[in-house]
């Protein structure tokens, strides 16, 4: 089902100013784009995006307040009559001209009005909007950021994830969330991971309960959130498991649609995951700037190959 938020939300979180207290702040916002109706305002209606929010800026309203009485009420009525828009939004603390005040009322659409800039406005709202309105999912693992790397950590439960986190937390990395990671999708082919609010900078640790790793680490050993860029899956390995030595397969994931690059580590007694997985990340950025070893080692191989088979 998609996400939506309320136009009163943004009363909540942005230093707006309703206009008309009778118009109805529970519209819904359904979709996270900014519409600025200069041609609405003209009259050209064919497009008009009615489900976005519009944001006046000072040349909109200049453009209203040119025309004549009789065409502002009837381009007014035109921008106020749908439903499914928000709310009209004037920036840079522009005086809202009284007719629109008039039909907005009427039709009950929420005019609010900001003290920033139109483009500053704009970008503020487009953020908020887009993280809100991104869509989400809940799954089980570790989210840590290891060098600039955001590696979601999963397995089964008891294999060793938090304890793995808190060695790399030990080790000057960054914890972002732990059991519980809820992912968004911000941009096409980014997903951001971010802990729960309930479960923030804490870890679950067998024997030992719950830490708050804030308060034993200090600020620096916790971030709010990360873009997830690889996926890390501990197995319990068992005799016979088939095991990509070389690394020549890459295996990826799909995480909201999304494909993220994942790599299979084998649980086994004495192999130090932290490290591993520590080694993974730089190997990632590695290969984030065009080297491979498992590739340049093949690529190596096959050259033996022909030159001896040359000679």
């Amino acid at each position: 089902m998609p996400k939506t938020i309320r136009t009163k939300q943004l009363l909540e979180e942005f230093p707006l100013v309703l206009q008309n207290p009778n118009a109805d702040v529970e519209r819904e916002i359904t979709v996270g784009d900014i519409n600025r109706p200069g041609l609405a305002l003209a009259g050209f209606l064919v497009y008009h995006p009615a489900e976005r929010i519009q944001l006046l800026g000072r040349t909109e309203l200049a453009f209203f307040n040119s025309m004549q009485e009789t065409d502002q009420r009837s381009r007014a009525e035109a921008l106020c009559q749908f439903e499914q828009t928000p709310c009209l939004v004037v920036s840079r603390e522009q005086t809202v001209p009284d007719i629109l005040i008039e039909i907005a009322s009427m039709y009950k659409l929420p005019i609010l009005r900001g003290r920033v800039s139109t483009t500053k406005l704009a970008g503020q709202l487009q953020r908020y909007l887009d993280l809100q309105l991104a869509p989400e999912t809940m799954m089980h693992g570790v989210l840590v950021d290891i060098y600039g790397i955001g590696i979601l950590i999963t397995g089964s439960s008891s294999i060793g994830k938090s304890e793995t986190a808190l060695e790399l937390v030990k080790r000057g990395h960054r914890l972002v969330a732990d059991d519980a990671v809820e992912i968004r999708k911000t941009e096409e082919d980014i997903v951001v991971g971010e802990a729960p609010e309930l479960l923030r900078n804490l870890l679950e640790i067998r024997g030992l309960g719950i830490i708050n790793v804030m308060t034993l680490f200090g600020a620096g050993a916790i971030r709010t959130r990360k873009q997830i860029e690889l996926v890390i899956r501990l197995e319990m390995w068992q005799e016979g498991t088939e095991i990509d030595r070389l690394g020549l397969d890459e295996q990826t994931t799909k995480i909201l649609d999304t494909d993220i690059p994942c790599i299979t580590l084998p649980v086994m007694p004495g192999r130090n995951l932290a490290v591993l997985v520590e080694v993974a990340a730089m190997n990632h950025r590695l290969k984030r700037i065009g080297y491979n070893a498992a590739k340049d080692l093949s690529e190596k191989l096959l050259h033996m190959i022909e030159e001896q088979e040359n000679h």
